[in-house]
């Protein structure tokens, strides 16, 4: 604890965000280049080093964070960066995606603004690249022992890179053209560029992590094939299975996916296609889903110069502050949040005047009504009470001619026919079942992240991919080096 004071003499401030009317232009991270490392070490000094941080427990790695708070504060960026990566094997991943439960449970936050933990994360993360604190760690020895990860999420590449510093020869199978799962096709630019992706990709390449792109394990490759060639197989895939809308006029054209209409602008970014099919261009955009996809569609449509857009919350506005009553310190609190991308959709002179960031709360859609053509021209909604019941009188249509469906995943994709030839079970919410080792029903075969937990955060996804590594490496070995799960992970697990 650098400043014993610095809670008291220091007020939080965060990364700021470049003008809107700049962002909105462009693809690049919204935050102003450069402006974080000089209030960072401020910010660091906040922190009080408590005696039991309730951030630890709140962050599902285990961030070590009042100690790599201390050492920021102190201008140790050599020993912050290695403490950070002690648990968290792509920092500069969660630094930009995550949305920060660590925060909700600092101890300041009982009373002030939290500590800035999620900016003091990434700036040791970019802080390390640039200072070459994060060389390749290839393994001293080879194991003799293979493992196929299918799948290249962050949960895979975190199991990964741990099974490949362990000595073990490591493949991973990933079924698009490109490694890095809904971190490269889903995940916009604006919010991490693609540059961070591509850099952690060539340090793992260079630690000996092998990459099959364009395989799709099931289809392409047997899954009987697969567990002939390796020792064991993580399963790393993902909860893809999108929800639908089951509602009068879902057949029209111009309604689609999130993750069908995301992933193109990714690869318009990436210089694939000049223009992407699903573009908003001129259209007026509706988007179903009150959560972080309704958000990246949401900027994403800004940016491709929709004529309108609109967010759909089912869930009534929430308010500004905590209810201790409901969602005492230091849960997670459900509290009004104005992300970058509604902030630009509020720009949009055609963004309802009610409504400045563009989204509507308690609000349920009826259905869909097209032209003659099949196409989608309106949305008809109805304002809906707590209980979700219709509000009588309150029916009334938006325009739309490109609605976007951002209602979650309800687990694995089963097209491929992956999970049926390895013959692993699933439960009632259609994820992958497992023991208390992170595997599944078929022998060495192992499964973790949103595959097994269902849809989740990104810290989730990494913190799975280091116990399943541990787990997989006890497997092959009898004993693992590696860290073992900590924090929530001393919870029973489902069986």
């Amino acid at each position: 604890m650098a400043d014993p004071k610095g809670f008291l003499t220091t007020p939080r401030e965060e990364w700021p965000r470049r003008p809107v009317e700049e962002r909105v232009r462009d693809w690049d991270e919204v935050y102003v280049p450069g402006a974080l490392l000089p209030i960072i070490s401020r910010q660091a000094d906040r922190c009080m080093d408590c005696g039991v941080p309730f951030c630890h427990e709140a962050c599902p790695l285990g961030n070590l964070i009042p100690e790599w708070n201390d050492l920021v504060s102190r201008d140790d960026w050599r020993a912050a960066s290695d403490r950070l990566h002690a648990t968290n094997n792509f920092p500069e991943f969660t630094g930009r995606l995550c949305p920060a439960p660590c925060e909700a449970g600092c101890v300041l936050a009982i009373n002030q603004p939290a500590v800035t933990i999620k900016n003091v994360e990434v700036a040791i993360a970019d802080r390390a690249w640039e200072d070459g604190f994060t060389p390749p760690r290839p393994p001293d020895r080879l194991s003799g022992r293979t493992v196929a990860v299918i799948g290249s999420g962050p949960t895979g590449l975190a199991a990964a890179q741990q099974l490949t510093r362990a000595g073990h020869t490591v493949a991973v199978y990933e079924r698009a053209d490109r490694i890095g799962g809904l971190l490269r096709y889903g995940i916009p630019a604006f919010k991490m560029e693609k540059r961070h992706l591509d850099r952690r990709l060539g340090q793992m390449r260079a630690e000996g992590t092998k990459f099959r792109t364009s395989v799709a394990v099931g289809r392409d490759v047997g899954a009987a094939e697969l567990r002939a060639r390796y020792d064991a197989v993580i399963l790393a895939v993902g909860a893809t299975a999108w929800r639908e809308l089951p509602v009068p006029g879902r057949e029209l054209d111009g309604i689609h996916q999130a993750m069908e209409y995301l992933p193109l602008a990714d690869r318009v970014c990436e210089g694939d296609l000049e223009v992407s099919p699903l573009s908003a261009a001129g259209r007026h955009v509706v988007i179903i889903g009150g959560g972080d996809t309704g958000a990246d569609c949401l900027g994403t449509a800004v940016r491709e110069g929709a004529a309108s857009v609109t967010q759909l919350d089912i869930y009534a506005q929430p308010g500004a502050d905590r209810d201790e009553d409901l969602e005492p310190w230091p849960t997670y609190p459900k509290i009004y949040r104005l992300s970058a991308a509604h902030q630009e959709a509020g720009e949009l002179e055609t963004a309802p005047a009610a409504h400045a960031d563009a989204r509507l709360f308690a609000a349920s859609t009826l259905r869909f009504t097209g032209d003659g053509e099949g196409h989608v021209r309106a949305l008809h909604l109805v304002d809906v009470d707590a209980g979700r019941r219709p509000v009588p009188g309150s029916g009334r249509d938006l325009p739309a001619d490109l609605v976007l469906l951002a209602l979650g995943f309800s687990g694995p994709d089963r097209h491929d026919g992956l999970l049926d030839q390895l013959g692993v079970t699933l439960d009632s919410r259609g994820t992958i079942t497992r023991n208390a080792d992170f595997a599944t029903s078929a022998p060495g075969v192992f499964v973790a992240g949103d595959a097994a937990r269902g849809q989740s955060l990104i810290v989730w996804a990494i913190a799975e991919g280091r116990a399943v590594a541990s787990a997989v490496d006890r497997h092959l070995t009898g004993a693992s080096q590696l860290p073992a799960p900590i924090g929530p992970y001393d919870r029973p697990m489902k069986a």
